[in-house]
């Protein structure tokens, strides 16, 4: 390790404490609602058991559900190892959601690339467009809603679902926080009251003091491989808002008249209770390693969204290169101080469902997990680092050392 950088580190480090005691409040209460929804519903060993086949009455599936829910602020939720990802969870309540000749319309701009092909913003035979699903979207405006637009597409269109995508994906636009997630629903509802609200909330879990059931929206959907997995959950994801909603969304994954009922956890059980345990230090781990990434980062003359002081609503940092060739050397040190694979070095690719090529470190031991320690990006101007995650603060810190040293 290079000792110079070490100090740099160090001392940039020091200029953080205070942004550390708000994140160490924030982990408290956020372990302590946990631990309330484990006491409610009783959580027990016997919880861990296994389903197989059908996967009828399951006992553990059902309580994590139910803690889901609590957690998240919401009515229901549905919490399965079933699905792939957070893409396919979304992908799964848009089908479940929308039917031919509906409206899709996103608030938040284009969504991320992994669901253009879903929405037919670009074609595929499988697409919502292909089943007759039309979709409409607006950008924001100065990281804000456009709502004199939402009202005029609201009013002229019959709009079935709004979707919005919380953390900024591959943009360049800020994240968006609960408190803008409220006033926009607050506001569609006085308008069109029957409107679906639905929100990505991947990577936002636990960043804020409240979860995305305060607000006046339908549903939401999130990844088990980033926040509320904590490291531990090996795949999955959740649903969670309305209970009717969710009921479509489980006949949607299974079949129709079985929904929820079915479903074998196939003893994942206890690694997404445990995740979800782990999920608040593993969040503010993540958080406090954002945060000094943000400070050393601007500090050597890069432009970083969000500064190290800055509200953050989602645990990614973007670090804005503006020079392809030192985005690459920052990602693959971020993939040298990893635990897995460091010796990998990874090299931009065309990865399934992206348009640009992508750079990806992610040496988790969870393939693709963003709440371990992770970096990627696509390569295109302003060539920026999106980083993410980190299982403890002190292998953060230190992949983020390996990273300034490949820099130099």
């Amino acid at each position: 390790m290079d000792n110079d950088i070490l100090k740099y580190v160090n001392n940039a480090e020091k200029e953080c404490l205070n942004e550390f005691k708000k994140i160490d409040k924030l982990c408290f209460n956020k372990t302590k609602k946990v631990l309330d929804a484990f006491h409610k519903y009783n959580v027990c060993e016997s919880d861990f058991n296994e389903t197989t086949g059908y996967g009828y009455n399951d006992s553990g599936r059902e309580k994590i559900e139910k803690i889901f829910s609590e957690v998240l602020q919401t009515e229901d939720a549905i919490v399965r190892n079933q699905f792939v990802s957070g893409s396919h969870a979304l992908t799964v309540a848009f089908f479940a959601l929308l039917r031919p000749g509906d409206v899709l319309l996103s608030i938040s701009g284009t969504p991320y690339d992994t669901l253009h092909e879903v929405i037919g913003i670009k074609d595929n035979n499988s697409s919502l467009a292909a089943f007759g699903i039309n979709y409409l979207e607006i950008d924001l405006i100065n990281d804000d809603f456009d709502y004199s637009k939402i009202e005029e597409v609201i009013r002229n269109n019959k709009i079935k679902v709004i979707e919005i995508q919380r953390s900024k994906g591959y943009s360049t636009r800020k994240s968006i926080s609960i408190d803008k997630i409220k006033k926009v629903s607050k506001f569609i509802k006085e308008i069109d009251n029957n409107i679906i609200i639905m929100v990505d909330n991947c990577y936002c879990e636990f960043v804020s003091e409240n979860e995305i059931g305060c607000c006046d929206i339908d549903i939401a959907v999130g990844s088990l491989i980033k926040n509320l997995g904590g490291g531990i959950a090996p795949n999955g994801a959740y649903v969670a808002g309305r209970h009717d909603l969710i009921e479509l969304v489980g006949e949607r994954l299974t079949l129709p008249g079985e929904g929820r009922e079915v479903g074998p956890t196939l003893g994942i059980n206890k690694d997404i209770l445990q995740g979800l345990f782990m999920a608040p230090s593993v969040v503010c781990s993540s958080l406090k390693v954002a945060i000094l990434t943000a400070n050393v980062l601007e500090k050597l003359g890069y432009n970083v969204e969000p500064k190290y002081n800055e509200e953050r609503v989602d645990i990614v940092q973007n670090i804005i290169f503006n020079d392809k060739e030192k985005l690459i050397k920052y990602i693959q040190g971020i993939q040298n101080g990893s635990p897995i694979d460091s010796k990998t070095t990874p090299i931009p690719w065309k990865m399934p469902g992206y348009d640009d090529e992508v750079i990806m470190a992610s040496g988790s031991f969870v393939q693709g997990s963003s709440i371990e320690i992770s970096c990627d990006g696509p390569i295109r101007k302003p060539y920026i680092a999106y980083q993410q995650g980190s299982l403890n603060y002190e292998s953060g810190k230190i992949a983020l050392i390996s990273a300034l040293e490949k820099l130099k």
